[in-house]
């Protein structure tokens, strides 16, 4: 999972954490990578629970590390079949596991001019802007490659509402879901 010479490719380093808006971004990424001929360089960056300093202040975090480490391999490559299915990627790929925060750990990986940073930008209210710092705004501000920023999926918010309605109980209303579906064809 390491790199562990420099390659002279071009590369597209993506984010990728699992969630839903940065299994987007990897789908983006490796349409990036195909049609610029380069490497695809997923990168998922963690830390451990409570992190680098709770770490350091406990003798058991050591022994724990390589657990989290392969936690961190799984998921990664849990993502990576979310996206590409059991038989891997056409691509030419090299996933990346990072020990550290995702904002830095991106731009330390995308460090070259001739790089893309793909990131997955999902939206924030203001609560959540003002309580955890955001990856992208942090690759966007510091990178010294170009950086795309992919949106959500449109589905992320009805995927997001059903949540919320299903955790309060609440009945689902299914009409519209319906509509859509009389309105595409039968062979599409």
């Amino acid at each position: 999972m390491y790199e562990s010479r420099p390659s002279s490719a071009a590369r597209v380093v993506v984010g990728v954490s699992g969630s839903l808006g940065s299994l987007t971004a990897l789908v983006r990424a490796a349409d990036e990578a195909r049609r610029r001929g380069a490497e695809l360089w997923p990168v998922l960056a963690w830390e451990p629970p409570g992190g680098e300093l709770a770490a350091r202040r406990t003798t058991a975090a050591a022994v724990l590390v390589e657990d989290w480490e392969r936690l961190a391999r799984e998921r990664l490559l849990g993502a990576l079949r979310e996206v590409f299915g059991g038989g891997g990627s056409a691509l030419r790929t090299r996933p990346l596991i990072a020990r550290g925060t995702p904002g830095p750990a991106l731009v330390g990986t995308a460090d070259r001019e001739d790089d893309l940073l793909v990131i997955g930008a999902g939206r924030r209210g203001l609560l959540h802007r003002a309580l955890w710092p955001s990856t992208a705004r942090h690759c966007l501000a510091r990178a010294t490659c170009p950086v795309l920023a992919v949106p959500p999926s449109p589905l992320q918010d009805s995927l997001a509402a059903a949540q919320r309605r299903n955790t309060w109980g609440l009945r689902l209303d299914t009409r519209h879901v319906a509509r859509e579906f009389e309105t595409v064809p039968p062979d599409a």
